[in-house]
């Protein structure tokens, strides 16, 4: 890979602790604001997209007319066989690209909790999310698995929780990317929505700084691989 183009929907959920990984490959990481930056760079074969997330719906494209720009990127990414990651909203945006529906969920996800893999999950990347398999979820919509993906992980109120097609296009619900270090910047920069979800902020932070450092570790594992297998 030479670059790597990262759409970001907001400041603080970037790359994080994953965007190390990029500069130890020496790619040079390009950022992309979505609705404010032109989202039509011109990308190279051996150029990776990264789709970061965000707390809008993949499908308000009447809300946020920008989207359409963004599954246009998405569309041209998967149509040259660029690696293609896409975490959380970034999945859900995949997922949509690829043909398939997203609605909303029938509950928000938060916070520290064990996904289950499949056969397939059990022997892709996130093999590397053992022993517990706890993930970092923040997020209230889902999707369909889109036709010639195969279902990684899953949770009880989310069949969808991981994707793959192919090495190169992974689509995760939850995050891996997510610091424990910065992650008072998730408490405040969400406060309206973990309060309309009635959660307890200061119980939500416990569990984070409990089991973030581990789970933090085990994605930037899990993501390594899948680079490394994508780049092939």
């Amino acid at each position: 890979m030479k670059r790597v183009f990262a759409v970001r929907h907001l400041a603080f959920e970037d790359l994080g602790s994953i965007a190390a990984l990029h500069e130890a490959r020496g790619c040079g990481v390009v950022y992309l604001d979505a609705g404010v930056d032109d989202l039509s760079p011109r990308l190279e074969p051996d150029d990776a997209l990264i789709v970061l997330g965000g707390p809008i719906g993949a499908y308000e494209d009447d809300r946020y007319p920008f989207l359409t720009e963004e599954l246009r990127l998405i569309e041209r990414a998967l149509k040259q066989q660029s690696p293609a990651l896409g975490i959380c909203l970034g999945a859900q945006l995949l997922a949509r690209a690829l043909g398939a529906r997203v609605y909303p969920g029938p509950g928000r996800e938060i916070g520290i909790a064990p996904v289950e893999l499949t056969p397939d999950g059990q022997v892709s990347c996130l093999k590397h999310l053992a022993p517990d398999y706890r993930v970092f979820h923040w997020h209230g919509d889902t999707f369909d698995l889109p036709d010639g993906a195969v279902r990684l992980a899953s949770t009880a109120m989310t069949p969808n929780q991981a994707f793959a097609r192919g090495n190169s296009v992974l689509g995760l619900q939850f995050h891996v990317e997510a610091e424990a270090r910065q992650i008072e910047r998730w408490l405040i920069g969400h406060t309206c929505e973990l309060g309309i979800a009635g959660l307890d902020v200061a119980a939500l932070r416990e569990g984070l700084r409990q089991y973030l450092p581990d789970v933090e570790r085990n994605g930037r594992s899990a993501i390594a691989e899948w680079l490394e297998t994508a780049a092939r």
